[in-house]
């Protein structure tokens, strides 16, 4: 792995941030998962049983999908085509996580490569095996204090209720109310919409109906122990509708009529602003992820399915649109507290320079493609050129993978780095640790 720390001062600000208490705001784990909390059945099952990061290196790198999806090789086949794999992503910062991992988890510090493939695999595995390796103790070895997964507003959250009532579970585990079915008018709305009404014991016959039904969602996600909302759609709605048109537009689409193009955006931009505003009375954070293209692969969506690697970063957007959205509920005195994130870099300076103009609103830390030491350096030079990099709320996994937590290590190193150039004085030290934790806890804890 490539030394990132290069300077005595950066030394000194990674000794006091390294071991700070880890808020996890934003992940994909499953709360499921966490319950049950079985042990792992070997380091292939943990690297590459659903890490859809690693499925795509392996593609670039040419493996044949069998080796990486397929039902018909073994987890040790799958793990050994990416040993070969890793041993040369050269600059790649999966290859520097899988050597954090490794050190980290399992006290092996050794590069994976085909030559000592199968001395890690059998060394990662007693690992396991002896001391029960499961989701739980990730969090311990980690200091896991809070943890946000990503939830479907018609989740029963039975999962999190069993957490909550945990009293050997150290972590604070919560949902965050995931908003992307409810404002993607697809085939399967409808059928959607019937299952909110349920769910919500909610009649929804019009816009006054699906309100109800949201508001009484969110509210069951509060009760919860929600903090946080969240929503990743391709794209962004360009206009905003007036609720009268917003209603004839609901009306029309569960009556099973066509929307324009026109309707289809007025709408969804009216159920942004009515989502922010319904976050903010009840003091939840609204996360903003901009700037993918989704599913590109149609043939590989429909032989494998979503999230498996087959997502690119999306054209920029028009940020007037966002902050039209941000305007209207700022000018409604409901504006949430607000955090942006881009997959697309070109698009730092216009967000940048948004989010200054909105209280409470902060661009969020490298996405996805961004999530490496060249994009997490290029965020906080511009951010911090255009910005107050005390402002940010810090690192997070936005992983499906308990090893993923080394990624704040990672962070921590390269935010060290960053803030080494500026010295190592007690007011430099204080801005490390707020990026590392006390931002995000602050904000979470008000």
């Amino acid at each position: 792995m490539e030394k990132i720390i290069t300077t005595a001062q950066a030394e000194k600000i990674y000794s006091q941030i390294k071991d700070l208490p880890i808020v996890d705001y934003h992940c994909h784990l499953s709360p499921k998962e966490i319950y049950e909390n079985k042990v792992f059945g070997d380091l292939g099952e943990m690297w590459l049983g659903g890490d859809h990061y690693k499925w795509r290196l392996m593609r670039f790198y040419g493996i044949e999908e069998k080796y990486i999806t397929g039902k018909d090789t073994t987890m040790k086949e799958k793990y050994e085509k990416f040993a070969e794999v890793v041993s040369t992503a050269y600059g790649n910062p999966i290859k520097d996580w899988c050597e954090l991992e490794l050190k980290l988890v399992f006290g092996i510090e050794k590069e994976l490569c085909p030559e000592n493939a199968e001395e890690i695999w059998e060394e990662a595995n007693r690992v396991i095996k002896e001391t029960g390796l499961c989701p739980r103790k990730m969090f311990e070895m980690f200091n896991v204090e809070y943890v946000a997964t990503t939830d479907e507003v018609c989740d029963s959250l039975e999962y999190h209720k069993l957490l909550a009532a945990d009293e050997t579970l150290k972590t604070k585990v919560a949902p965050s109310f995931r908003v992307d079915k409810l404002i993607v008018f697809d085939a399967n709305y409808l059928e959607y919409i019937e299952n909110l009404g349920k769910v919500s014991e909610t009649e929804i016959k019009c816009l006054c109906g699906l309100e109800k039904a949201v508001a009484k969602r969110m509210d069951y996600f509060v009760e919860n122990g929600c903090k946080f909302s969240d929503v990743g759609i391709e794209g962004f709605p360009t206009r905003i509708a007036d609720r009268d048109e917003a209603a004839v537009s609901f009306e029309k689409l569960i009556n099973k009529k066509d929307l324009t193009a026109a309707e289809a955006e007025g709408l969804q931009g009216y159920l942004f602003v009515f989502l922010g505003k319904e976050y903010a009375k009840r003091n939840m954070i609204m996360q903003l992820h901009l700037g993918a293209k989704r599913n590109s692969n149609t043939k590989m969506l429909e032989n494998i399915g979503r999230d498996s690697g087959f997502d690119c970063v999306g054209k920029p957007l028009d940020t007037d649109c966002v902050t039209s959205v941000l305007d209207q509920m700022f000018a409604d005195g409901l504006l949430p507290k607000t955090v942006v994130y881009t997959l697309n870099p070109s698009m730092y300076y216009e967000l940048i320079t948004m989010c200054g103009a909105f209280p409470g609103t902060v661009i969020g830390v490298p996405w996805w493609f961004c999530d490496h030491k060249k994009g997490i350096f290029e965020l906080f030079e511009t951010f911090s050129s255009l910005g107050h990099i005390g402002a940010m709320f810090g690192m997070l996994t936005d992983s499906r993978s308990f090893l993923s937590y080394v990624r704040h290590d990672y962070f921590r190193q390269i935010l060290a780095e960053y803030l080494g150039r500026f010295g190592d004085n007690e007011k430099i030290i204080e801005t490390a640790k707020k990026l590392s934790y006390f931002n995000a806890i602050d904000r979470i804890q008000k």
